[in-house]
């Protein structure tokens, strides 16, 4: 039997690794490419953070030079005035934290009794935690007077606990009283 010219008369068999081959595609190229344009990335960012180092250093050291001239026309006599001013001004803030100014505490008064009561003595003691108590005596024209200045006290807040005593009608129908009270510390707080 005759074969077709078409087939061969022999043939050498290719191996399974030469037939896949065939049908993968490389890929070496393309990761070759970008593995060399991120070492070159990579390259001009450490020349960049070489060269800005060096940049830095040569700016401290004009620094460092302008610092050292400037250390040098310091005046040791200024900057000891300069230290005793700091010094008085903290010492002057520390007396005026603790100072007690008054005048709040006489506006309070003025303006919460009414002008038909008057005290006739005046007591402030200053406790050891900032403790102001208040205590005094005056005359009312009246009890109706002294029950509105009570009222007064109450409502208010900054004269806490006003205790009136010693509450004695006199001849002409005034009213005589005691009164003792604390007063809250931001009433007679000094502030500038």
């Amino acid at each position: 039997m005759d074969l077709p010219h078409t087939i061969p008369t022999s043939f050498v068999p290719q191996s399974a690794s030469v037939a896949a081959r065939r049908f993968h595609t490389n890929f070496t190229g393309a990761f070759g490419f970008f593995g060399y344009m991120v070492l070159g990335i990579v390259f001009v960012l450490a020349l960049g953070v070489f060269f800005y180092g060096r940049i830095l250093a040569t700016t401290q050291s004009s620094k460092d030079a302008e610092l050292a001239k400037a250390e040098e026309t310091i005046d040791p006599a200024t900057v000891a005035g300069f230290v005793q001013l700091r010094d008085r001004l903290n010492s002057g803030a520390l007396l005026l934290a603790d100072h007690i100014a008054f005048s709040g505490f006489f506006t309070l008064i003025e303006t919460l009794l009414p002008t038909t009561v008057r005290l006739t003595s005046l007591r402030l003691t200053v406790g050891d935690v900032k403790k102001i108590r208040f205590e005094g005596s005056g005359v009312a024209k009246s009890f109706n007077a002294l029950a509105v200045a009570s009222t007064a006290f109450a409502t208010d807040g900054n004269i806490k606990e006003a205790i009136f005593s010693n509450i004695v009608i006199n001849r002409d129908n005034s009213v005589s009283f005691a009164l003792s009270a604390m007063l809250d510390p931001s009433l007679v707080a000094f502030s500038p």
